[in-house]
Parts: C-alpha cells; sequence; structure tokens
C-alpha cells in the first residue's frame, strides 16, 4: 500500500508540476505588452535621476501609474534599472530568481533537502496561487522581496536549529531577522509577519533580541527615507494617502483579493460600506474567525498539558521541539501574510514562499489536498482563460490552504519525526 501512495503521489505531483509550468508557458506565449510594474519602476529612478519627483505620475515616462517604494529605493533599484536590460529582459530574469527562491529554502528541524523537496518546492514557488504568474506578467518587484525571504528563512530556520544556542548560528539569526525586517520596509502592510519570530526555538531573551533586530532593520529605511530624502518622503506620504491629484492613486483606485476588501463588499451590499468603523470591526472578526482564531487553538491545544504559566509554557515547549516550532513559525507567518488589509495578486508569491516550506511536510493526503487545490486549480482555471482579477477566488484558495495545513499540524505525527531538543 505504501508502494501504491508514493506511486500515486508522484503521479500528482508531476500533472500538477505539469499544470503549474504549462500555464507560465501558455502566458509567456501571449502577445501581450507585459511589464507594467517595472516600467514604473525604472522610469521612477530615471525621473529621481533627472532631478524629477518621481512620485508625481506625470514625470513617468510611459506610464500612468504610480510608484509606491520608500524614497531610498529610488537609489537602491538603480543599479537593477541602468542600461534598460531589465525592463527588456525581466521575465528571463524573474524566472532565475524564483529557481533560486527554491533552492535557498531550508528544511524543517535541520533536515536536508532531498530531491523530492527541492522539486515540490519549485512547483510551489511557481505554481502556487498563481502568483509568480502575475508577478512574471506585471514584472512587479515582489521578485526581490521573495528572493530575500527566501534568503532570510534560510537563515533563520536552518542554522539556528542545526546549531542549537552557538554564537555563530545565533548571529546568522540575527541576521535572517534583520533582513526579514528589511523585506516587510518595502510594503509596510506586512510589518505585522514580524511577530511570529517569537516562535521559533530559542530562549525569550534570544527571541526578543530577534524581534528588536527585526524591528530596527524595519525602521531604518524609513528614518533613512526621513532624514535623506525629506522632501521625496512628503511627496511619498500624499502618493500612498491618494492626496496627489489627477494621477493614479493606491489608497483609492487599486482593489485588491483581501479579507479587508471582502468585507468592504460586503458592507457595501448591506448599505454599510459608509461607516469605517463597523468596516474595520467585521474585518477584524472575519480575521480572528478565519485565520488568527483557528491558529491560537491550534497553539493552545499543542501546549496546554505543560505546566506553569502560559507563556513559560510555550518557551520551553517551542524549545523541546524545535521542528515543530519552526513549523509552527512559517505557519505564523503565513496566517499573518494572509490577514494583511493590502493582498495584491502578486504578493501570493511571497505567500507561496512560506507555503513552500510547509508542503513538504505534509502527510500524504494534505500534500495531496495542497497540490490540488493551491497549485493545480488555480493553474488550470488560469489556463483556460480565468485571470483571477478583481474577484477573491485566490484569497479562498490561499485559505483553503491554510486550514489544509492547519489540520495536519498533529503534534503526535511530527513526533515520530527526526528531532533534536535545543539544550540550554
Amino acid at each position: 500500500m505504501a508502494g501504491r501512495r508514493s506511486t500515486w503521489l508522484a503521479c500528482l505531483i508531476t500533472l500538477v508540476g505539469l499544470l503549474a509550468f504549462a500555464n507560465l508557458t501558455t502566458d509567456a506565449a501571449l502577445d501581450v505588452k507585459y511589464g507594467w510594474d517595472v516600467r514604473v519602476n525604472c522610469a521612477a529612478v530615471d525621473a529621481h535621476v533627472a532631478g524629477l519627483d518621481p512620485y508625481f505620475v506625470k514625470n513617468l515616462k510611459g506610464t500612468r501609474l504610480s510608484y509606491p517604494y520608500l524614497p531610498v529605493t529610488l537609489d537602491v533599484f538603480r543599479p537593477l534599472c541602468t542600461g534598460g536590460f531589465l525592463v527588456v529582459h525581466f521575465r528571463m530574469v524573474f524566472v532565475a530568481l524564483a529557481v533560486l527562491c527554491g533552492l535557498l529554502l531550508p528544511g524543517l528541524g535541520g533536515a536536508r533537502n532531498g530531491p523530492r523537496d527541492i522539486v515540490l518546492r519549485l512547483i510551489c514557488v511557481f505554481g502556487a496561487f498563481v502568483g509568480f504568474e502575475w508577478v512574471s506578467a506585471s514584472g512587479n518587484f515582489a521578485i526581490l522581496s521573495g528572493l530575500l525571504t527566501a534568503a532570510a528563512l534560510a537563515l533563520l530556520l536552518r542554522s539556528g536549529v542545526k546549531a542549537g544556542h552557538d554564537d555563530r548560528s545565533f548571529l546568522a539569526n540575527v541576521a535572517g531577522a534583520a533582513l526579514l525586517g528589511l523585506v516587510m520596509s518595502f510594503k509596510l502592510v506586512f510589518c505585522p509577519v514580524l511577530a511570529a519570530l517569537y516562535l521559533l526555538p530559542q530562549p525569550r531573551r534570544r527571541k526578543l533580541i530577534l524581534i528588536a533586530a527585526a524591528g530596527l532593520a524595519f525602521a531604518l529605511p524609513i528614518l533613512i527615507s526621513m532624514i535623506f530624502y525629506a522632501d521625496l518622503f512628503s511627496s511619498w506620504l500624499l502618493a500612498i494617502k491618494g492626496q496627489i491629484p489627477n494621477q493614479h492613486s493606491v489608497y483609492l483606485e487599486e482593489t485588491n483579493p483581501s479579507l479587508l476588501l471582502l468585507v468592504q463588499s460586503v458592507a457595501d451590499r448591506a448599505g454599510l460600506g459608509e461607516n469605517l468603523p463597523v468596516v474595520f470591526a467585521m474585518y477584524g472578526l472575519s480575521v480572528l474567525a478565519l485565520v488568527l482564531g483557528p491558529f491560537a487553538l491550534l497553539a493552545w491545544r499543542t501546549i496546554r498539558s505543560g505546566e506553569g504559566w502560559l507563556l513559560a509554557r510555550l518557551d520551553r515547549w517551542l524549545v523541546d521541539h524545535p521542528r515543530m516550532a519552526t513549523r509552527l513559525t512559517v505557519l505564523a507567518m503565513y496566517a499573518l501574510y494572509l490577514c494583511s488589509p493590502r493582498l495584491k495578486e502578486y504578493a501570493f508569491f511571497e505567500l507561496a514562499i512560506y507555503a513552500a516550506i510547509l508542503i513538504v511536510d505534509l502527510s500524504p493526503l494534505a500534500l495531496a489536498a495542497v497540490l490540488v487545490v493551491g497549485i493545480g486549480v488555480p493553474s488550470l482555471m488560469s489556463l483556460t482563460g480565468n485571470a483571477f482579477e478583481g474577484g477573491f477566488g485566490l484569497l479562498a484558495i490561499a485559505l483553503v490552504c491554510f486550514w489544509i495545513l492547519l489540520f495536519d499540524f498533529r503534534p503526535a505525527r511530527m513526533r515520530l519525526l527526526p528531532e533534536a531538543p535545543l539544550r540550554n
């Protein structure tokens, strides 16, 4: 039976992988002018070099879209845009970076990446929630934040669990936390993900150091922009608040498949859309009911048999079960990212990065379910002409995958996996 199960699972992995890559190939063959985001970003860099304010769309050549990133990124992105190579060849570059994302991702609990794990991660990175398809079509720089996220997770999860409390290992953890904080400064709405660092299998003092390092790295680009790019920082604030008239506004015009917009849509139908306190209360309740509440219940059921205060019990359990703790940490990152009030279609690529770590450790049935729901179904729908734009299909798929990952987190099963408790 085990042999038959391995055979059908291998066939399913192959089929889903073919669907995902057939979708990307078909998309690439379409006669459409892609790359609107990379053109906006590089036009903003060119405007900044020319001494113009890049947050006013009238100063950006060849686009009507606005530039959303902090002012400091204009100089960070300048080497990428020099010569125009990226604008012309961004799809080829993005494929190479996505492969690198899949190869960088670590195993849980210091586990080595076998051929099966690498294949699963690559399929997830390229196919999950059609996130990479959106990144590739739009030319969005989410590919860069995805790459940095993968590198941060490699530093946080691999070295920390394998080397215990070794000082050199902990320095790698600090570097990973700082890198993750830096990534979150690209899109400020995702900063709650940093709270998941508390679930790492480290003593409390070290976890607080990691959170502090992530917080400082998150704040640093903002402070640099405020101090050294003061005029541009003011323009950036106006742009993201939608206060620059007669131009594209992220704040007012862009729709996204997030829980906040779903609640807003429901409130509009009920005639409550103009009542912001009601909308945000409904949003908070939906986040608790659909994501954070079930996650908190899972964590409570996992540690409730211990003794002592709840926080001390949690700290002790995390240190004694590093493999489960790292899985719980990544699952928390997935959950917090999913709760973001602004979750654009291309942002699902970064969500796929977290899912790619979790997918290889699933039981066979849960793995099959995630492959079908998270990769197979969206790839097939996109292949048949459904673009997932303007609706909440991607959100529903990501939520179903979250619940599958949640229900498959069984301490009894995870204890059968190799575990090396960390000791003081």
